[in-house]
């Protein structure tokens, strides 16, 4: 009987959690299981933008793996490397003379950091919560509910339910644990704090208290003092506080509060008191009654969250467990998990990335870890930037202040190194930072010897404006994007052959290519000339140019670069019909690697189109063909953007079904990337980088605003026949409100936020409510829509190019006024 009751539970407690609306859109934006974590890959993430906990919801020992944003190892330092000034000149040399890896060798000797190379995001430890008996809980079910920020575990034990509700409160700063139960008086516990760092535990006025100091790394000692406080308050029954932990018995329910701090002030300056902060967060929430902190999260939470909504539609395999859904995904008729995935990427970016705090890392803001994989630092040759492509396009433009925060203290630090090292103006960024933001290479020069950050970081500055059209924020940005581009115009010298401009030493992030010299074969990565490189100076100096004469500011600097910009090398077609990810013909067919780095001209760039560069197009798919689909799992979020800027949706979905695949779990022996149970995504090991980059990569599917228009549908899969996307945001100011059916558009709203002229591609004839709806022709008129003009490729006379080969496309001018919304249907 007791087995039966059990299941009809477990059914009511599934069911009720698959709520559909009047409009059919799903309000199950849950990830729910039917098991504890047993690692902490299956545990679920909540966080505040400042404070993150992993809760694995086990009945008999629930640990709450804890960070907050600024424990790191170290102290304030800068990691360059002033031996590379005299090396430099040598490194180039060698270089022209083609001896590619003999300059790469010198370059790790004398132009990688020989201080550190970067210091570790860091765990501040674990609150664990003992319950006796509770070993032999039955009826099981624990979730993770996207739509309010909320983590709740529910079983039975001995006839009683027990319920478990956690959430890091955004208005009050704490994590909160709620625990009830069904009969009075059965809440028992001990709860400890515990901590891989050096550190201490007491009690004080009520409190349990964490007390510790980071960890040293690379002989640069920590200094960053944290304080953790836990306050438990029972409903009636007794409690006992201890310096060990704190003891419940026979409480009715159960409130905990945990609060963080660090002495962390800026990158430069850890004079704030710990201790102090941490109480006043706990003081915060002293007086407050747990329902009103309760409501007060979530009122901010969906602030964010709520903006965009988005229906493929259900089926019944949103009655499994998640782990279940992603193992079957690639074979099942599961649109809702795609969804479900778009909508949990925003909101992990809400969960670790808020105004005034600090951008989300490698792991966002997650981490168990004192030495965790690439020490979960801000990797910037891709994942960095990677975290924030979602930001502006699905509607969370303020959550990108921290990352633009942070390219701003970057040309303060960065100014540093650019004279040290290089001896030239402006600032400098390589393929890390940290906490610290250090710019100097590290790793060896095969990784580090990559001068080009600031102007891929600067790309970030610029996009922000495209779509406020704030021009307040583009003169406040401006410098810094200014001092990018004086450290290149330094750096920058003549190759030898063409008197072409390029970046000498560079690399094309982290990928190898072979050569010959002397009649030998060699490998490396370091050369001159990098594609990659080229198209982010271009791209570079042309927003910078195009700023100028926004702001009507700089003439004679945006001169400069116009000068400038005729002598970069232009992009060349190698004897593959590939696109070059070098200056010379050395790419691979069969080649792997995870980086396209040679395809950001296609995304996050856009300066490969259909209609404006039909040759470069083709060449640029078909360098993405060779590269295959399988890869880590940040790789494939990009490819997923990569594909949708192809115009190809079933083969962006494909990706997409190679990247929800459950990796490194017990029913699956998979190790590749892919997604783990918890939805993380896996490089492996987890990188949170795939999981923004296969969100922008779907929005990018329903929506697209770079080239010249706002493109409803452009790539669309089979398999999302009919639905709905509301929300998104393209550039020029415009909200999106997009419905199709049988794979044809149906109807579109948009709401213009500046007004100006709003260009619509589609391959839906349309028509207007107001009747304003002309054909379009030229160039459209809105500034924020303009395109750069690209210079012919360079083709190799091996090559064979295709057409673009892409659907027929209509486009459509209507004005519009700021604060209106226009609505299109289909003819």
């Amino acid at each position: 009987m007791r087995k039966l009751t059990g299941i009809i539970w477990l059914c009511v407690t599934i069911l009720s959690s698959c709520r559909t609306t009047d409009d059919g859109n799903s309000e199950n934006w849950k990830l729910w299981y039917d098991a504890p974590a047993k690692q902490w890959v299956e545990a679920l993430p909540l966080g505040n933008g400042r404070l993150g906990a992993m809760v694995f919801g086990d009945p008999a020992m629930e640990r709450l793996q804890l960070n907050e944003e600024t424990v790191w190892a170290g102290q304030p330092n800068n990691n360059g490397n002033p031996d590379a000034l005299a090396a430099i000149p040598e490194i180039r040399k060698l270089l022209f003379e083609g001896r590619y890896h003999e300059a790469q060798d010198l370059a790790t000797a004398k132009v990688v950091s020989n201080t550190n190379h970067g210091m570790s995001y860091q765990p501040v430890g674990d609150l664990n919560l003992s319950f006796v008996g509770h070993e032999k809980a039955e009826n099981y079910y624990r979730e993770l509910d996207i739509s309010t920020a909320i983590a709740t575990t529910r079983y039975i034990v001995d006839g009683v339910e027990y319920v478990r509700e956690t959430f890091a409160s955004f208005p009050d700063q704490v994590i909160v644990v709620r625990l009830t139960a069904s009969k009075k008086g059965k809440i028992s516990f001990t709860a400890g704090f515990d901590s891989p760092q050096k550190s201490e535990t007491a009690v004080q006025d009520g409190d349990l208290i964490l007390k510790g100091i980071s960890g040293s790394q690379e002989g640069l000692e920590g200094k960053v003092k944290f304080t953790a406080r836990a306050r438990i308050v029972p409903e009636k029954g007794n409690l006992t506080i201890a310096t060990a932990g704190v003891t419940v018995s026979g409480a009715d329910a159960v409130t905990l509060f945990i609060s963080m701090a660090t002495n962390f002030v800026n990158y430069n300056d850890l004079s704030a008191d710990a201790d102090q902060r941490a109480a006043g967060y706990m003081q915060g929430v002293a007086q407050k009654d747990y329902n009103r902190i309760k409501s007060g999260h979530i009122a901010s939470y969906q602030q964010y969250f709520n903006r965009v909504k988005i229906n493929l539609g259900t089926t019944d395999s949103i009655r499994k467990p998640t782990d279940v859904r992603i193992l079957e995904f690639a074979k099942a008729n599961d649109p809702h998990l795609a969804a479900l995935y778009f909508q949990f990427g925003r909101y992990l970016l809400i969960s670790c990335s808020h105004p005034g705090n600090q951008p989300a890392n490698l792991q966002g803001i997650w981490n168990d870890m004192m030495s965790p994989p690439w020490d979960s630092k801000y990797t910037t040759n891709i994942n960095a930037e990677m975290n924030y492509w979602p930001a502006e396009v699905t509607n969370l433009p303020e959550l990108h202040q921290p990352f633009i925060d942070m390219v701003k203290e970057l040309a303060v630090t960065g100014a540093e190194t650019a004279q040290l090292m290089y001896g030239a103006r402006g600032w400098v960024l390589h393929h890390n930072t940290d906490l610290w933001r250090t710019t100097g290479p590290v790793d060896g020069a095969e990784w580090g010897m990559w001068p080009s950050g600031g102007a891929w970081f600067c790309e970030h500055l610029w996009e922000r404006y495209l779509y406020s059209g704030d021009k307040n924020y583009l003169a406040e940005v401006y410098p810094v994007m200014k001092d990018a581009a004086l450290f290149f115009l330094d750096y920058m010298v003549e190759e030898p052959t063409h008197r072409w401009l390029v970046l000498a030493p560079s690399n094309s992030p982290e990928n190898t290519f072979t050569y010959t010299y002397k009649g030998k074969e060699n490998q490396a990565t370091n050369a001159y000339g990098i594609t990659m490189d080229n198209q982010l100076l271009f791209e570079l100096f042309n927003n910078l140019i195009s700023a100028s004469e926004t702001l009507n500011i700089d003439p004679d600097f945006a001169d400069t670069l116009r000068q400038t910009v005729k002598r970069l090398p232009p992009m060349h077609i190698g004897q593959h019909g590939q696109l070059q990810e070098w200056l010379f013909d050395w790419d691979n067919p069969d080649d792997k690697h995870r980086h396209v780095s040679h395809l950001y001209g296609v995304y996050p760039s856009y300066q490969i189109s259909p209609s404006r560069t039909p040759e470069l197009f083709d060449a640029a798919r078909t360098s993405l063909n060779y590269r295959g689909d399988p890869a880590t799992g940040w790789s494939m979020g990009w490819k997923v953007c990569l594909w949708a800027r192809f115009l190809d949706g079933n083969r962006a979905y494909k990706l997409i079904t190679e990247q929800i695949k459950l990796t490194e779990h017990a029913k699956t022996a998979y190790k590749g990337g892919g997604t783990y149970a918890n939805m993380f995504d896996a490089h492996p090991p987890f990188q949170i980088d795939g999981n923004f980059g296969c969100t922008a990569g779907v929005a990018e599917m329903f929506m697209q605003s770079h080239d010249g228009a706002v493109h409803i549908l452009p790539a669309l899969p089979d398999v999302w026949h009919s639905g709905k996307i509301s929300g998104l945001r393209a550039r020029g100011g415009f909200l999106t409100d997009i419905e199709w059916e049988n794979g044809t558009l149906k109807t579109v709203k948009i709401k213009s936020l500046l007004g100006g002229n709003l260009r619509i591609r589609t391959s839906t004839p349309l028509t207007s409510q107001d009747g304003n709806l002309k054909p379009a022709s030229g160039t459209n008129p809105n500034p924020l829509f303009k395109t750069h003009e690209i210079p012919a490729p360079i083709i190799s006379e091996k090559a064979k190019l295709n057409p673009p080969g892409v659907k027929a496309t209509l486009e459509y001018d209507t004005p519009t006024e700021q604060g209106k919304e226009y609505v299109f249907t289909r003819l």
